[in-house]
């Protein structure tokens, strides 16, 4: 494996590296004044002119591979790019029109979606004209088996009704979401990989219910789209919404994941470096019992180890975006799951050190690291919790010994 970046991807990094230093980063304190004097969910200025700004430079759907819209990337040119967003989580995604649930939801639609369903949603979610959100997790079953699912689609005529309830739902608060796409069981009866299917659901379809935003450890993610708990009462759509074929959900749901989980794992790397390069700052410009931090060999230790930790999981996240564009994700499947285990946690520990080193203000407002902390921690749930790949892995490895 070269990891060098080829000329493509050079070129997109010093973009991309420009778009943040002159438009990100500097937006990211407007960003803040702006939600704390905006009602919940509502779409704020800034992020809008960021996503017009970033679209003029060409840094637009550069997650999508197979779309006239989208950039036409590998995924190991995409890893960088996607690594750089990490660094302003809360901007840089969404600006480049690359973040969940909407990237998950597109790569659906582009790969088992029919020319309708592709014409009326996936070119506007391409567009960025509206947003989507994907309802899979339930609160009254244990969602990190995805064949627990409850919620029910019939089959009634030329229709499907969907009844259930689901939560986590994110995007679905934003007021540009216009479509959910839902996964319930369709056959009970079938082979449990076999009973899910998944299906298209615009929001203002009767039926449809959001009952409240959910927080992670106090935010709410508003300005993009939240996380939501939505009811579906006796929800009918047409049975041409269907996503795929019956019993396809359980095998869409993986499809969908898998490049979502590495494009968590990227932006984590970028994640790290942010908080690794605020926590070297700030060991330099605290003076603590006469030196300064810097000189502490406790803090030293942290940063040597930081630094470590994230060079081995951004190898480990090369080689596995390298992986999927030589041999697809299921060859690559076993790496997956592996940089799903490692970057969250990863991620999660330096964020913490730096937390750490900057005393009370680590958690405050006044730093971005108590929300990184909280974003790192919640992925070790999101796309599947951090036991469940890890049980899957050995599985799969002791196959081999038997």
């Amino acid at each position: 494996m070269d990891f060098r970046y080829d000329s493509v991807t050079e070129d997109l990094r010093d973009r991309l590296l420009a778009f943040m230093d002159e438009r990100v980063h500097p937006a990211e304190t407007l960003f803040a004044e702006q939600y704390d004097h905006t009602a919940p969910w509502a779409r704020l200025p800034v992020i809008d002119e960021l996503k017009q700004d970033a679209r003029e430079r060409g840094l637009w759907n550069l997650f999508l591979p197979h779309h006239e819209l989208g950039a036409g990337l590998t995924n190991l040119q995409y890893a960088p790019l996607a690594e750089i967003t990490g660094r302003s989580p809360s901007l840089a995604p969404e600006a480049l029109n690359c973040s969940a649930p909407d990237t998950g939801n597109m790569e659906l639609l582009a790969l088992v979606g029919t020319d309708v369903q592709r014409k009326r949603w996936l070119g506007p979610l391409l567009d960025g004209e509206i947003r989507s959100a994907f309802c899979m997790t339930e609160p009254d079953v244990a969602s990190s088996d995805a064949t627990n699912i409850a919620t029910r689609i019939e089959r009634d005529g030329d229709e499907y009704v969907v009844n259930g309830r689901k939560w986590w739902s994110s995007g679905a608060l934003s007021p540009l979401c216009e479509l959910l796409v839902v996964m319930g069981k369709t056959d009970p009866g079938a082979s449990r990989h076999r009973q899910q299917s998944m299906i298209l659901v615009p929001l203002d379809t009767p039926g449809v219910h959001v009952r409240r935003g959910m927080t992670l450890y106090g935010y709410d993610h508003g300005p993009h789209g939240g996380h939501a708990e939505i009811e579906f009462t006796d929800v009918r759509v047409p049975v041409d919404n269907l996503l795929g074929a019956e019993g396809d959900g359980f095998a869409n749901a993986q499809a969908r994941l898998g490049p979502g989980r590495i494009h968590h794992a990227m932006r984590l790397i970028g994640m790290a470096e942010r908080a690794f390069d605020l926590m070297c700052a700030r060991a330099h410009n605290r003076t603590p019992f006469g030196k300064p931090l810097a000189e502490q060999g406790v803090v030293r230790e942290w940063i040597a180890e930081a630094r470590v930790r994230i060079e081995q999981a951004r190898l480990l996240v090369l080689k596995t975006a390298w992986l999927m564009d030589t041999v697809g994700n299921k060859g690559a499947h076993t790496e997956i799951q592996a940089i799903k285990i490692v970057t969250p946690s990863m991620a999660e520990w330096v964020i913490d050190k730096a937390i750490q080193t900057h005393g009370a203000g680590g958690v405050s407002q006044d730093f971005p690291l108590a929300e990184l902390w909280a974003h790192a921690r919640t992925l070790r749930f999101a796309d599947g919790p951090d036991e469940v790949h890890r049980r899957s892995l050995a599985r799969n490895e002791l196959k081999r010994y038997r």
